[in-house]
């Protein structure tokens, strides 16, 4: 874990014992009735999580749309978007993609880059909560915030490194990515569709989910034989989510065949 925070938690108070039960904020239990909430330090045989290529990500933004749509209207919902037409707009998203350029000219590339919460294994926005409504649940790993326990302070936010939670304006509530949750445990859906939003929506397969604790499942496998990593691994909070590295091309790759053809069509 980051080492201030190792700090504060040893010189300070006893952070808030992680107990009860919830689901998506709300209060009430998880799937099967008995939500209970991981320890600090504790290894869960169960981690879900998305695992991200980068090799085949368009940067389309359908899993930002996708997930802005369910969420909104689900469990986790309503997310306020203040003015969104305005000079300074603002608004909610629990995923977001960003897109640079990596590489000097005339070699340069565009990666677009998604990011939302990495639902770590060691999460450091769990024991800053004052209340207790930041969480990681032990039957699955994934993190989730109380929304009946949060009070907007964001205690949470500075202690993220990877700046995966935001402040739902209009309730005063911390909000991020809750891997669906409310969607991938629903029966009256159609097994296939048991899977994250932006999963769903991607039209390029970029996002994968499942089990990254199960060796042969298909995020597992795909780790293995692309080099998934980490997002800033330096910070010691062993994120859930992986990203597959982009293969990169050399000059002579990326150089266009010669076909004969010119610009106005074939000589």
């Amino acid at each position: 874990m980051i080492q201030w925070l190792k700090d504060l938690l040893n010189g300070g108070a006893e952070p808030m014992a992680l107990v009860g039960e919830g689901v998506a904020g709300h209060g009430s239990a998880g799937h099967g009735g008995g939500s209970v909430r991981a320890q600090p330090g504790e290894t869960l045989a169960k981690q879900l999580a998305l695992v991200i290529d980068l090799n085949v990500c368009v940067g389309c933004h359908a899993c930002v749309t996708s997930c802005k749509q369910w969420n909104t209207s689900g469990s986790a919902g309503p997310l306020a978007d203040e003015s969104p037409y305005g000079a300074d707009p603002t608004g909610t998203f629990f995923n977001r993609v960003q897109t640079y350029e990596a590489g000097s000219f005339p070699g340069t590339d565009t990666v677009h880059f998604p990011k939302s919460c990495l639902h770590c294994e060691d999460p450091p926005c769990v024991p800053v909560c004052p209340t207790g409504a930041s969480y990681k649940r032990k039957e699955d790993g994934i993190v989730l915030v109380d929304y009946d326990k949060c009070i907007g302070c964001k205690y949470c936010a500075w202690a993220c490194p990877y700046g995966a939670r935001e402040l739902d304006e209009e309730r005063q509530v911390m909000t991020k990515c809750t891997l669906c949750v409310d969607r991938i445990y629903d029966e009256k859906l159609p097994k296939e569709d048991r899977k994250p939003a932006c999963v769903k929506a991607c039209p390029t397969g970029a996002r994968l989910f499942g089990d990254v604790k199960d060796p042969n499942s298909e995020v597992s496998i795909a780790i293995r034989e692309r080099g998934g990593y980490s997002l800033m691994p330096e910070w010691e909070t062993s994120p859930a989510n992986q990203y597959l590295p982009r293969r990169v091309l050399d000059d002579t790759s990326k150089a266009a065949p010669d076909t004969g053809a010119t610009a106005g069509g074939f000589q």
